[in-house]
């Protein structure tokens, strides 16, 4: 049986494709908790440029409540957690908000896929509810994709 690590980096790419084309998102990345990291990324957003350290403090299970404080740091960005879901059976969602930024605030969802996880910057003017709801959607799409696909092989 193959399992979700064994998918190709062209079938991630696809992924990040299926969000882009809503209109609602300008960026989107699809990582993991272990190496390598980054699994698949949009080429000419700033997401790609996320850190090893960046996606182990935002996937850690512990401490999470200190993200509330502190915020998170994507790309380099700062965020504020808005609502963390990410662990919670049934939703796994994380939604935050990119903050001083002189283009103005976006909003970021994280939803989890099995044992990737993927991350999606809303266009300017999209809201956080709209753009978590949207990537719910899409990843609930991959998530059954991705168990067909393991089923037929």
């Amino acid at each position: 049986m193959q399992c979700i690590g064994d998918i190709s980096e062209e079938v991630w790419q696809d992924c990040i494709t299926l969000f882009l084309q809503t209109g609602m998102c300008c960026d989107a990345a699809i990582i993991t908790n272990s190496p390598p990291w980054l699994l698949a990324s949009y080429p000419e957003g700033k997401l790609l440029q996320m850190t090893q350290e960046e996606i182990q403090i935002l996937l850690a299970r512990d401490g999470r409540e200190k993200l509330f404080l502190q915020g998170i740091i994507l790309a380099g960005t700062k965020c504020l957690l808005i609502r963390d879901n990410l662990y919670t059976e049934g939703n796994n969602t994380m939604d935050l908000r990119t903050k001083g930024q002189s283009r103005g605030s976006q909003a970021v969802t994280v939803v989890q896929i099995e044992s990737v996880y993927v991350v999606v910057m809303g266009e300017k003017g999209t809201e956080g509810g709209p753009l978590n709801l949207k990537a719910f959607e899409i990843a609930g799409y991959i998530r059954e994709a991705i168990h067909q696909h393991m089923v037929h092989i």
